[in-house]
């Protein structure tokens, strides 16, 4: 359950939908659209208003009585063109959300949720939460970064003509100033399929749309073939409506803290692997460096810090020097770091209740199996992320991070305010009488969850002895069988794929 989805159960609902990714199927009353949806969402215990209903597509291919019985039911048409359906639809969502802060329910009827959508509307959902449902033709085949309450397939979800568990003809539905046939070429509105069929066959909407095609044409050869890239005021003149307006590519970062995040606790989950403490640093500067970097945007509350790494082969004054000012060490190998961190992370947001502050220092952008499952977390719970790497990724992060951060230039510190550091890192130590709070793991062994070893020396024994060392090769070796496994399969796939076409070729030749 995400954090507002009690609140959600009784709010509004929108629904915005793609005919022709999910088109009516043959014969299916389409006034049975509204009941069906309405129902589903009874089903999942959400009463609230369903506010309105959106059809998108080509009207022009949709027969009069399919219109009549959408708009009978309170669902609206809007005419597009298809290859401008993503963004307008997306670009309506976009509207929509700035007028309606949550809580409240989105719901998106496409099969494109999982690609061209699903980037920047992940990243909306990690500022202002929505409770989102999502419902396609076909399942996408992969995992999709966006958290949802609930996901349908489109024809299960409609049942049949003859599905008993709505009720058509017993719910008589309003008209209303909010209920139109709109043609998003023209701008263009009215509230009768005829007259809205009449306009799409017009003179003056093929004129628009005529000129729309030759705007494009014009625009696609000059981009491509004569000047050099327009700037971003030149493109609006000449817009594609192809590709989704990424609303969140503009947004700065490393923003002040907002109210609600200033005193909550931050917790820090830090991978040594990829971000190691750099030759010569003092680790006891590490703490306090966060801390400040912290303070900087206005963040006060309580730092907690667990470090990943192979203690093994971390020298002893590092790990003295991060545990003596309360960073908590945990042993790992390569090959289970970002599972024990996300494990980890888990049990401390349920600890930890929201709004809290998260900070990860890893290179998440190269591991994938922890970056999406992170950015499904952050949509579902209230919690404001940090993030720092080692270097600057490549392309932009699906994650919405509050502030980011190189790692080395997070560490740097003026030599003043090194000298003061130092002096408050000491006066910590010497308040806590040589006694350190930090928290000392194993999380390779007993899957993770084993005992806090109190002292480094106990933790050191532990790393040395046999039952610890048969862990760690069983762990590898399991990681190394699957990963021959995966190769194998995706061998086995590529010749059940490709087999036949070469036979064929050889036949050809």
């Amino acid at each position: 359950m995400w954090w507002g989805e009690e609140a959600a159960k009784g709010a509004k609902i929108a629904v915005w939908w793609d005919m022709k990714e999910c088109p009516i199927p043959e014969g299916y009353d389409a006034g049975r659209i509204r009941p069906s949806l309405e129902a589903a969402f009874k089903e999942r215990g959400y009463s609230g208003p369903v506010s309105s209903i959106t059809a998108y597509g080509d009207q022009t291919q949709t027969p009069v009585h399919i219109l009549q019985g959408l708009l009978s039911t309170g669902v609206s048409v809007a005419h597009t063109r298809s290859e401008s359906t993503n963004y307008i639809l997306y670009r309506d969502i976009v509207e929509w959300r700035g007028q309606n802060p949550p809580p409240a329910t989105m719901m998106i009827i496409s099969n494109q949720v999982g690609g061209d959508l699903s980037w920047d509307l992940a990243r909306l959902q990690q500022r202002s939460q929505y409770n989102l449902f999502l419902a396609y033709s076909k399942a996408p085949c992969v995992l999709s970064v966006l958290s949802t309450s609930s996901r349908w397939l489109w024809e299960k979800l409609l049942g049949d003509n003859n599905n008993n568990r709505i009720e058509t003809r017993s719910v008589q539905y309003k008209l209303s100033a909010m209920i139109l046939c709109c043609c998003k070429s023209c701008n263009f509105d009215c509230q009768s399929p005829e007259k809205f069929r009449k306009h799409l066959s017009s003179y003056k909407h093929a004129r628009q749309v005529s000129i729309i095609s030759i705007s494009l044409s014009i625009y696609t050869y000059i981009v491509c073939f004569t000047f050099p890239p327009l700037s971003v005021k030149q493109e609006s003149v000449y817009p594609t409506y192809k590709e989704v307006n990424r609303v969140t590519e503009t947004w700065g970062r490393n923003y002040a803290a907002a109210p609600e995040y200033a005193t909550a606790k931050i917790l820090v989950w830090w991978n040594m692997f990829d971000c190691p403490i750099p030759e010569g640093y003092d680790a006891r500067r590490v703490r306090p460096s966060l801390e400040e970097a912290f303070k900087k945007l206005g963040y006060s509350g309580p730092v907690s810090i667990t470090a990943y790494g192979d203690l093994n082969h971390t020298p002893e004054h590092l790990l003295r020097g991060l545990s003596s000012t309360g960073v908590s060490l945990a042993h790992t190998i390569l090959d289970v770091t970002y599972k024990r961190m996300y494990s980890d992370l888990l049990d401390g947001q349920k600890s930890n209740p929201t709004p809290t502050n998260i900070m990860v220092i890893s290179d998440t952008d190269t591991h994938q199996a922890f970056s999406t499952p992170l950015v499904r977390l952050v949509q579902k719970q209230k919690h404001n992320l940090f993030l720092a790497y080692s270097s600057r990724p490549c392309k932009m992060f699906v994650l919405l991070p509050s502030a980011e951060w190189l790692w080395h230039s997070l560490l740097e510190v003026s030599e003043k305010r090194k000298h003061v550091l130092q002096k408050c890192t000491s006066e910590s130590e010497s308040d806590r009488g040589g006694e350190s709070s930090a928290m000392l793991y194993c999380k390779v062994c007993c899957g993770g969850q084993g005992p806090d070893y109190k002292s480094l020396d106990y933790l050191r024994t532990h790393l040395s002895s046999e039952e610890h060392a048969q862990e760690e090769y069983s762990i590898t070796a399991f990681v190394q069988l699957k990963t021959k496994n995966r190769n194998l399969s995706l061998l086995a796939q590529y010749d059940r794929e490709h087999r036949q076409q070469w036979r064929q070729a050889s036949f050809s030749w």
